[in-house]
């Protein structure tokens, strides 16, 4: 019941600090929102240790931290490292969705095309506007997100959805900086899309990854079907059903 309660607990205390960091936001509160951000992610990652998650995926929201972090400050050169710092984690999610397989096949090409086009579109719009040493920076960082936010459709839905997320935010975050026509408190939004994007990311990679079936694996193979579901299930002696039902509502 201990490693069932503390994730959720866990949980409780990322919602409720990103609650107070974003009504802080939405409210004009700068020493709330400021004091409240630091905390976030590594709630997030804890709660990944308590589900045994993988540490690869504690490190890319480690690395979320010290970016979320280093952007309060201001300045380019520590928005440059803010920004190196979340170029981290993006590499650590993209070593997190290789472990899924491989994707193919037309819809798979066809959203990297996706992808790829409205990273090449936004680069174009912003590159004007932006300062000379922010573009290239900048445009690889983009690069790499982009490509993070694709790989994240090998994880299933919610973890793409939270890749598109996290792309939606920083291209929020790259249109303040260009200076652009913003929102009713910008930095509301960005945070919004970016803590649920973490939070989808965190919880599609908290469990172990599902190899995807082979070409053995297809309908026709007998053997195919049956790996792909899983081991047989245990016989059923008195003191293993037990232990198997319990194993079974652990995380």
């Amino acid at each position: 019941m201990r490693r069932l309660r503390t994730p959720r607990a866990l949980l409780i205390a990322f919602a409720a600090v990103a609650v107070v960091h974003l009504c802080a936001l939405a409210a004009g509160v700068p020493a709330v929102a400021q004091a409240t951000k630091p905390v976030l992610m590594p709630l997030l990652a804890a709660r990944v240790v308590a589900l045994g998650g993988p540490r690869l995926l504690v490190a890319a929201l480690l690395f979320g931290c010290g970016g979320d972090t280093l952007l309060q400050v201001g300045g380019d050169t520590v928005f440059l490292l803010g920004m190196g710092s979340f170029a981290a984690g993006h590499v650590c999610y993209l070593a997190l969705f290789a472990r899924h397989g491989a994707a193919g096949g037309a819809r798979a090409y066809g959203l990297a095309g996706a992808y790829g086009v409205a990273w090449l579109g936004v680069v174009l719009v912003l590159w004007p506007d932006l300062e000379a040493g922010l573009r290239v920076p900048v445009a690889c960082y983009s690069l790499l997100l982009t490509a993070m936010a694709c790989g994240a459709t090998r994880a299933g839905v919610g973890a793409g959805a939270g890749g598109a997320l996290f792309l939606l935010s920083d291209t929020l975050i790259a249109g303040g900086i260009a200076e652009w026509p913003q929102a009713p408190a910008p930095q509301f939004w960005i945070m919004l899309t970016y803590l649920a994007a973490q939070y989808l990311l965190a919880e599609g990679l908290s469990r172990p990854a599902s190899p995807r079936p082979g070409r053995g694996q297809g309908r026709g193979d007998g053997k195919g079907r049956a790996a792909w579901r899983g081991p047989a299930p245990v016989a059923h002696r008195p003191d293993q059903s037990w232990t198997a039902s319990r194993a079974s509502t652990m995380p």
